[in-house]
């Protein structure tokens, strides 16, 4: 299952749920994102053509990332651009979440681990404006 979260129609938040099945490739994200989320489900013995990435000058202003719940249980917040609490989403082992823009917490409810992998190159803590909530 994938669920959207979006405010005013700018997509926020993309959760790939891991019971997501589908065969063939598919990319979720507008081509326009600094992050691209794609899922790909190949039978045995499908092949990948060798193949090298070139070297394409990108403008990226805004850093996305995508997190993936290896393990445990993690409630996720998210925060309009004004930060406003939008919605809370539960991320279960084996979710992937994309988080495209807005303002996003975490609360571990279990011993929990991600892998994080996010738009660089990293510039510190000047790549984010934390804030206080009610």
């Amino acid at each position: 299952m994938i669920e959207e979260v979006s405010d005013n129609g700018e997509l926020l938040a993309l959760i790939l749920r891991s019971d997501f099945s589908k065969e063939g490739i598919h990319f979720f994200t507008p081509k326009e994102f600094s992050q691209q989320l794609g899922y790909m489900k190949r039978p045995e013995g499908y092949f990948v053509q060798p193949h090298i990435h070139n070297h394409v000058a990108r403008d990226v202003s805004l850093t996305q990332e995508v997190l993936f719940i290896k393990s445990g249980l993690v409630k996720m917040n998210i925060y309009t651009k004004e930060k406003n609490f939008l919605i809370e989403k539960i991320l279960n082992k084996g979710d992937c979440v994309l988080l495209a823009s807005g303002g996003h917490s975490f609360e571990m409810l279990e011993e929990s681990e991600i892998i994080e992998v996010k738009t660089g190159p990293h510039v510190g803590d000047s790549d984010k404006t934390r804030f206080e909530i009610d």
